[in-house]
């Protein structure tokens, strides 16, 4: 390690920890006043906020997201001149949970790293970005900001994510919503039986078609669905019935594989039942994550300087889906779980919210800030990184990881 380098590390130390009372309020201010999908107005405005407090040039509602934001500073100022880093801040909170997820702290760890960042080299050559990616929960902010062009020109797109596991990287699946609909044919069940046409059935001898399946897919694939019309009343043969299934897949193509299965499931019970289907997308598809060990081992690195060690993550275990997968799968990126709690708890609870405002919490966040901007401070100082996390994207794109 040069001594430039342990320089440039030991000043984003120092930023980080004269921010880190600030990072926490903007942190516990998310938490106090949680935002669902698409509705994040206060958190986007504190975040972008801060930044252009700070010299950032701040565009606001990207990819025509109303709470997206994209903040830009550097030589560079995103033109493609030089290298490019974008830190990614996740800021919409879950239904009833509130923080349960945790992306309060995501939110102030990337504010925290491109602040570090930017004040530790002074006058960033190429470009640092501070993005505010919004409904990462129910939507997501990212597939449309990947759709929009957002990261293109970008070498580096880092993140971490708070858990109750920590590992170098998450193993994020690919999902998808896909929506069915039977149509079928009114009638008295009991004047007129023969005269009707079930869709309701239909749609129930669907959920049993897809449980058989079930049965065969490979690791990190599922299907699982809901009933979201159901017909009107006991009297009546339902004319129409709906579902919504979720589906996961341990890569987008195995994902891919699995939404042509259900297409193929739901068209065979409409030609055994006499109803008709419709099969549509809901919202975009989430791509599956891939993970580029030259960063996420930097950054490892980094970390493990603030007591925290991370590990590969146990095989055979999915933490879910994320829309930064979709980033993923284009630029050199990381996603890194570190916990808060225990591995006996999990996200997504009550608990798991209480602990993203607690004292382990805060560590993690300040933690985080600082591997984060020591890792942007490596890929905008030191060619060989971005010409091997870029090598290594290649690679696994061609083998379909």
């Amino acid at each position: 390690m040069s001594q430039a380098a342990e320089s440039l590390y030991a000043r984003v130390r120092e930023e980080v920890s004269a921010r880190e009372e600030r990072l926490w309020d903007v942190s516990l201010a998310l938490h106090r006043e949680p935002e669902t999908a698409y509705e994040e107005n206060r958190a986007a405005r504190l975040l972008a906020g801060e930044l252009e407090r700070e010299g950032f040039e701040v565009q606001r509602g990207v990819a025509d997201l109303p709470t997206a934001f994209l903040a830009r500073t550097g030589a560079g100022n995103g033109s493609g001149e030089g290298p490019c880093v974008a830190l990614l801040m996740e800021y919409d909170a879950l239904p009833l949970l509130g923080h349960a997820c945790g992306h309060n702290l995501i939110a102030a760890a990337g504010l925290g790293a491109a602040l570090a960042a930017r004040a530790a080299l002074g006058e960033v050559e190429g470009s640092l970005l501070a993005v505010g990616t919004p409904a990462e929960e129910r939507g997501g902010g990212k597939v449309t900001q990947v759709a929009a062009g957002l990261f293109e020109g970008v070498d580096a797109a880092l993140m971490f994510h708070p858990g109750v596991h920590d590992w170098t990287w998450a193993p994020l699946t690919a999902s998808a919503q896909v929506r069915v609909g039977f149509h079928g044919r009114a009638a008295h069940p009991t004047g007129s039986p023969t005269e009707g046409i079930d869709a309701l059935g239909a749609l129930i001898q669907l959920f049993n078609t897809l449980g058989v399946l079930s049965k065969r897919l490979p690791g990190g694939s599922h299907v699982h669905g809901i009933v979201t019309d159901g017909g009107r009343a006991t009297n009546i043969v339902p004319e129409y019935a709906e579902g919504l299934f979720g589906l996961r897949g341990a890569t987008t193509s195995a994902l891919e594989e699995l939404v042509e299965e259900l297409r193929s499931c739901a068209l065979g019970v409409a030609a055994a039942t006499r109803t008709r289907a419709e099969v549509t997308d809901v919202g975009g598809r989430y791509e599956h994550f891939r993970d580029n060990e030259v960063l996420s081992g930097l950054f490892a690195g980094h970390l493990d300087r603030a007591g925290i060690r991370l590990s590969e993550p146990e095989p055979g275990v999915y933490l879910g889906s994320s829309d930064f997968g979709n980033v993923s799968t284009r630029v050199p990126g990381i996603h890194p779980w570190v916990a808060i709690m225990g591995p006996e708890g999990s996200d997504h609870t009550p608990e798991f919210a209480e602990a993203a405002a607690g004292p382990r919490a805060r560590r993690v966040m300040a933690a985080a800030a600082e591997a984060l901007a020591c890792t942007a401070v490596d890929v905008l100082t030191r060619p060989d990184v971005r010409e091997r996390a870029w090598e290594l994207l290649r690679a696994k794109a061609a083998a379909g990881r």
